[in-house]
């Protein structure tokens, strides 16, 4: 078995174990010790806007793990609270959050400019930046910063519905305070969507839009409304007389201030006590006749609203990613800076093990993550393809990486042992984090649904899916063709049990499975070809085989499958260090 080289402050196994902890990731920066992003992103970026870009890559990467990390787990422990009235006794409600908070809005807000990213030139650069960029720095954010990132993509969001379907009054009226970064001026903004009646099932929303002396009101409550004190909340409402179901539901801006200055007339009624995202405010609203604006086509406001709910999933998708990577950042260190046993834990065979089980799902979400957000580079610019691509890619993502990350932030949890449940450690955050990611935007069984019934049945994006995967594997050069054949044929059994369950009702109970299955295929191939790019690194390639073996290929609880290439395979990923080419394509044959 191979020697894991010793992190900074790790014990020998020789040190009293009362000497020290094993340490956390906090004071790294978390950029310079991502190998896989750094390997990935000129796979996506051209060489001049990745040198402009990775400076901010570095600081911000130096933030996620120093002053960004120490300012979330303050911002955790003094979540926001709700005042309904003011010190005159008016029903003024508003919502006090700590300063540690504050503190990571100007970072987001002001320093970087996440929720422009896509819509003008930030950091120097003339023009947006393309979506892989704006989502590496999501992705090293989340890292430290999970909750925000909420607030970051809703406006993001309400942005593009806005710049695409409102009128031109509209745009005047709110695009230059939401594109603006001064934050005395900057509007920031959010979508509320889901009441008592309807979650899941959107037609069933109550909400009411009647048209009062020449203005939309609204009336009605939503129940689960997060970043609750948005300047300007997008939100379904359905218009006196408009038809029952999705097809009668219109999109409407609402302001929290008019344009007088005085309140608009809703009330956050309370604020939930969640689980998870504590630094961020998710409450309650009702609506008591709350001016609003149309934002384009009042019948066609469910299928506009599916534009920003498209985009937070892809978002939701990467921020399981980031999740992951933290997770499995932190139960490295544990297992290499703790010695038990008479030797370090790293050493021990169920742990290394286990470190394979959080390593392997971290690496499959960062590479569909990438390829994601590449696909919507060129999906902007025009091109066809790229949109069905899309149109699979992220829902898919979002399913499996969000599923995943409830399992690997478990997993980095018992690898730190019982300090991992200690609140002063990050894992029982992430842990508490993790679960919401299979509930916004929707939950697995409606992603899954949308994956086979929607992007695969009816839009048949899976055809340009496997035309474009079965180009990598082609196309890429230094594969061992045992390896590539494994791997067509598994994509082509995703493919074809994907189609059949789209193709008959009475399989909806295997959408989940088919799903996975689609998602597993993808990421290997994904892996395969990423791993072959650079003859001095080709871990990626072993963890294709991984995925092969652990994830796609039958498990038979009675059999024995610690094989020596995976032992090989283990010690070189958990070692940390490039692994040439010739090795990887050996291993993988074995």
């Amino acid at each position: 078995m191979a020697i894991v080289p010793l992190e900074r402050g790790a014990p020998t196994a020789a040190a009293s174990a009362a000497d020290v902890l094993a340490p956390d990731c906090r004071g790294l920066n978390f950029f310079r010790i991502d190998a896989s992003l750094r390997q990935l992103l000129p796979l996506y970026l051209d060489a001049p806007t990745l040198a402009r870009l990775e400076p901010h890559f570095e600081r911000l990467g130096a933030l996620a793990g120093g002053r960004l990390d120490e300012l979330a787990a303050i911002a955790d422990k003094n979540p926001p609270v709700l005042h309904a009235r003011d010190r005159q006794g008016r029903d003024e409600d508003w919502i006090e959050y700590h300063p540690a908070y504050r503190e990571m809005e100007a970072i987001a807000f002001s320093e970087f400019e996440f929720h422009v990213m896509s819509h003008r030139g930030v950091l120097g650069f003339d023009a947006p930046l393309p979506p892989v960029a704006k989502y590496a720095f999501q992705y090293l954010f989340v890292q430290a910063e999970f909750g925000l990132m909420c607030p970051i993509s809703v406006t993001d969001t309400s942005i593009h519905l806005v710049a695409k379907y409102g009128s031109e009054e509209l745009k005047n009226l709110l695009l230059p305070r939401m594109l603006s970064s001064d934050p005395a001026r900057q509007w920031k903004g959010t979508q509320f969507i889901t009441e008592k009646a309807g979650g899941s099932d959107v037609g069933a929303l109550e909400t009411v839009a009647r048209r009062e002396r020449g203005q939309w009101r609204l009336y009605g409550e939503k129940w689960f409304c997060s970043h609750t004190d948005a300047d300007v909340a997008l939100m379904l409402a359905r218009p006196e007389g408009a038809p029952a179901g999705t097809r009668g539901l219109a999109l409407f801006a609402m302001p929290r201030r008019l344009e007088d200055g005085r309140r608009n007339a809703y009330r956050i009624v309370r604020l939930k006590d969640k689980l998870g995202t504590r630094s961020m405010a998710s409450g309650e609203i009702k609506l008591e006749g709350a001016v609003a604006y149309p934002v384009g086509d009042l019948a066609g406001g469910f299928k506009q609203m599916l534009d920003q709910v498209n985009l937070s999933r892809l978002s939701h998708g990467v921020r399981a990613a980031a999740m992951m990577r933290r997770c499995l950042n932190e139960a490295l260190a544990a297992a290499r800076g703790r010695a038990a046993f008479g030797r370090r834990v790293v050493e021990h065979p169920l742990m290394r093990r286990q470190l394979m089980k959080l390593m392997v799902p971290a690496e499959q979400a960062l590479s569909m993550a990438l390829f994601t957000a590449d696909a919507m580079g060129r999906a902007n610019a025009g091109s066809t393809e790229p949109e069905l691509l899309l149109r699979l890619l992220t829902p898919l993502l979002k399913f499996r990486a969000c599923r995943d990350n409830i399992a690997v932030a478990t997993g980095a949890m018992e690898a730190r042992g019982g300090n991992g449940y200690i609140e002063e450690w990050v894992t029982a955050r992430l842990v508490r984090d993790a679960h919401i990611g299979v509930l916004w935007e929707g939950t697995s069984n409606i992603i899954a649904l949308d994956v086979v019934s929607r992007a695969v049945g009816k839009a048949g994006a899976h055809r340009a899916l496997a035309q474009r995967l079965s180009e990598r594997l082609a196309q890429a050069k230094g594969l061992p063709n045992d390896h590539r054949a494994r791997l067509g044929a598994a994509l082509d059994r995703a493919i074809a049990l994907a189609e059949s369950v789209a193709r008959d009702p009475n399989s909806e109970s295997l959408a989940r499975k088919a799903a996975t299955a689609l998602y597993n295929a993808v990421s290997a191939v994904l892996l395969a070809h990423e791993g072959v790019q650079d003859p001095r690194d080709a871990r990626r390639l072993l963890l294709s085989r991984m995925v092969l073996e652990h994830r796609l290929a039958p498990h038979d609880p009675f059999g024995h499958d610690a094989a020596a290439w995976e032992d090989r395979a283990t010690d070189l990923l958990l070692a940390d260090a490039p692994v040439p080419l010739a090795e990887a394509q050996a291993i993988v044959i074995s």
